[in-house]
């Protein structure tokens, strides 16, 4: 579980530098790119809940 862990830190850092220092110029392009990477780690936090509760059920 330590390496998701590790992964999901990485992907949220990425996401707040992004919008700190890369956030692109124009509005409507800076709103799709949030709601994707957002959608992203939504996505990979059901997945590390999916993985958790596989290793509960054993």
């Amino acid at each position: 579980m330590k390496p998701h862990l590790i992964i999901f830190g990485i992907m949220i850092a990425g996401f707040i530098a992004y919008n700190l220092f890369f956030a692109a110029t124009d509005d409507r392009a800076n709103t799709l790119i949030n709601i994707i990477y957002a959608s992203v780690l939504f996505g990979y936090m059901a997945f590390m809940a999916f993985v958790v509760l596989k290793k509960m059920r054993k």
